[in-house]
Parts: structure tokens; C-alpha cells; sequence
């Protein structure tokens, strides 16, 4: 297959709108191998590591422990690559290293299988979080010698957990970065810089992010503002589409708006919720999907949960196992997410509805 073919940069915004980015195109077995070794690379003289999801909330996070270390090298790792990553610490990691794994939640026994062999080759592991945990899979990572301390879903986010645990007098900068991070990763929105952080850790290298909020905090500088303003023509267009091609369906006692499209879904969410949606579904092109509630659903991860997902009870991500072959995938993108769609929605309707209210 030739590059120009997955070059997101000759397509035309309706059709990078439907597909994945070009990254999705390569085999991961191939990116696996690169991976690793910078895993390695990362791992194996560092005397303190960060395993974080490289958000903002993450990457608060490292920026945390930086502070307080004085050091703190990050191997970043999302919802599904926490097994990938317990299993570099427990081969490559540093024996005399403390580990922090933050913002990160098991959904399985199978992702933390490798957590006692890596508590056991290092030094210490602490695990900050705030996500929807079971109680079982709780017990079980305390039980391996791990000092877990995990927050209130609906009060804090993981940087406000770091914040508290971390026995450091942080300045009130890095105080106003938890609260700021946090009012993007609860969904409240009270706070405009928190669009602006959230968006820069999606954008920015996670090194360059961390580099800038040390130095600068929430209040980032001019050369940052411009380059999230250029990259926001982009971002609103892809939004539009996607609320264009939006639906609403009734389940149950609630208006749920799906839709498709590789887009920021908080602001697609936000802009279903003013439609009348209790609920909204963005299915992405690579397959995932991000559940938003709103005051009237707060139960996004127990869908998830139901699609190979999980996350809060606002704010909950899945990627359904439906997809057996590349056939499949090049009916995910004819389709605009057809079958993922379904199988999200079925999850909405599996739920109890007793003592919901009426409509």
C-alpha cells in the first residue's frame, strides 16, 4: 500500500471525517516492536516512572510527581495497553525504582496479571485514580503491595488524588491545575481554560505538555494560544459533521443521540445534550466509542462495561468486539459505525429501568 493513501493531509475534511487516522494502518505488531523498545529505553535506568493515560489528567499527573521527585519519566499507557504496560515494568523497570500508575483503571483480572511480578521487581508502586472501580479487582491490586488510593468519580479528578497523596508542599499553581483539569475531565465546564489544556494534551507531544504546564501552569503561553487556535479550524469542522450526521433514538425512558465521526466528543456531546439528549454515543472510525451522560443518565459505564468498556458514570469509553477482519472495518466506515452503533445502544436497553423517571 502506498503512504499517500493514509496521508491525512490530501483528505478532503468529508472523508477524514469517516476514516481513522493514519497511524490505525499500521500492523501492531510492527508498532508493538517500536513501542516496547521505547518502553525499555524508558524503564530500565529511571528511578521514578509514571505509568499514566497521556491526558491531561495523566499528564497532570507526571507533572506532579516531577515536582515532588524532582524526576519522573512517563510510559504512557491507555484504558487497553495497562497489561502492555504492567508487563514492561515487570521486565525493564529498575529495581530500586518507585512506580506511580495514575489515571488508569483494570476492567479485567487479565490487566493486572503481570501487577504482583512488577511490584515485586521495584521498589514501590503507588496507583492514584478516580474511575468506577470493582471491588474485587480493588482487593486484588492492594493485595500484590500496591498503595492505592482511588477518588470520588463525580468530585475529583486523578491530579487532585496525585495532589492530596503525594507527600510534597506543591505550589497553589499546581493546586489550580488539578481543579482546572478537573473541570474538563468531569464534564463541568466552568472553567474556559480547561478546553484549552484538555485540547493542547490531545494535540502537543505528552513531553512538550508536561515542559509547559511546570514552567507556566494553566495559564499557557501566546506561542501555545496560536497553535490551538490553528488547529481548532480543523477540530469545529470535524465537529460539525459529526453533529450533522447525529440521530436521536428513545430507549427506555431516555433520548440517546448517536453519531459517527473522528471528532472531539465532549463538544459533540454538549451539543446533543442541548438537542434534548439525555445521553450521547460517538462511535470513531478506529472503532471506539465515548459514551457522555448528562444530569438525567449517569450511568455511561455500566453500558461500557456491557461493550468491552468502562470509565464513570458521565463520561465512559468502549470499543465493541465486533470487528473479525478488515472486511469488517471497511464496513464500519460505509456505514458511518452501523453495528457498533447497535451494539451500544442494545447496552442502553439491557439496562434496568426501574425507578427511572417517566418522559
Amino acid at each position: 500500500m502506498q503512504d499517500w493513501l493514509i496521508d491525512d493531509d490530501r483528505l478532503s475534511l468529508g472523508r477524514k471525517s469517516v476514516l481513522p487516522g493514519e497511524g490505525f494502518f499500521y500492523p501492531d505488531s510492527l508498532e508493538s516492536q517500536e513501542v516496547e523498545r521505547e518502553a525499555r529505553e524508558t524503564l530500565e535506568d529511571a528511578g521514578v516512572v509514571v505509568v499514566a493515560d497521556p491526558d491531561a489528567d495523566g499528564l497532570a499527573c507526571t507533572a506532579l510527581v516531577r515536582v515532588a521527585h524532582g524526576e519522573g519519566a512517563l510510559l504512557p499507557a491507555g484504558p487497553h495497553e495497562l497489561e502492555e504496560a504492567l508487563g514492561w515494568v515487570a521486565e525493564y523497570a529498575d529495581t530500586e525504582a518507585d512506580i506511580y500508575i495514575c489515571d488508569l483503571c483494570p476492567d479485567s483480572e487479565s490487566d493486572i496479571a503481570d501487577l504482583s511480578a512488577a511490584t515485586s521487581r521495584v521498589e514501590s508502586v503507588s496507583w492514584y485514580d478516580h474511575h468506577q472501580w470493582d471491588d474485587a479487582l480493588a482487593a486484588q491490586v492492594e493485595e500484590s503491595g500496591v498503595d492505592l488510593t482511588v477518588g470520588d468519580s463525580e468530585e475529583v479528578c486523578t491530579a487532585d488524588v496525585a495532589l492530596a497523596e503525594i507527600d510534597h508542599e506543591f505550589d497553589e499553581r499546581f493546586a489550580e491545575l488539578a481543579a482546572v483539569t478537573r473541570d474538563h475531565d468531569l464534564w463541568i465546564r466552568e472553567d474556559e481554560r480547561s478546553d484549552d489544556i484538555a485540547d493542547y494534551a490531545y494535540w502537543a507531544d505528552p513531553e512538550e505538555y508536561i515542559e509547559t504546564v511546570l514552567e507556566h501552569g494553566v495559564e499557557l503561553p501566546e506561542e501555545v494560544e496560536a497553535f490551538l487556535a490553528d488547529k481548532r479550524v480543523e477540530k469545529e469542522a470535524l465537529i460539525e459533521k459529526a453533529i450533522e450526521r447525529a440521530e436521536m433514538r428513545e430507549v427506555g425512558p431516555w433520548t440517546v443521540g448517536v453519531t459517527y465521526g473522528r471528532c472531539s466528543q465532549n463538544e459533540v456531546a454538549e451539543s446533543l445534550r442541548e438537542q434534548g439528549a439525555d445521553a450521547a454515543v460517538i462511535v470513531k472510525p478506529a472503532g471506539s466509542a465515548s459514551i457522555r451522560g448528562t444530569e438525567s443518565f449517569e450511568r455511561c459505564h455500566e453500558v461500557a462495561a456491557q461493550v468491552n468498556g468502562g470509565g464513570h458514570p458521565k463520561a465512559a469509553g468502549c470499543k465493541p468486539d465486533i470487528y473479525d477482519d478488515m472486511l469488517d472495518y471497511a464496513h464500519h466506515w460505509t456505514t458511518q459505525g452501523a453495528v457498533a452503533k447497535q451494539a451500544i445502544v442494545d447496552g442502553f436497553r439491557r439496562l434496568d429501568f426501574e425507578g427511572e423517571p417517566d418522559e
